[in-house]
């Protein structure tokens, strides 16, 4: 019963977010994507090192 209200949830915070996503006017150029990306690999890395670091510790 918990996974249905978790997946009835989930689907309409997708129904809601999707819209409002689609019709915002906020467009990021090349140049910002490329400087956003640069952080993505780095911050991932951090991320799986500290949850190590927690299970294992």
């Amino acid at each position: 019963m918990t996974v249905l209200i978790i997946l009835a949830v989930l689907l309409i915070a997708l129904l809601v977010i999707v819209p409002l996503i689609e019709r915002s006017k906020t467009r990021f150029s090349q140049e910002d994507i490329a400087k956003l990306s640069r952080w993505v690999l780095p911050l991932l890395v951090i991320l799986v090192l500290a949850q190590l670091f927690v299970n294992v510790f």
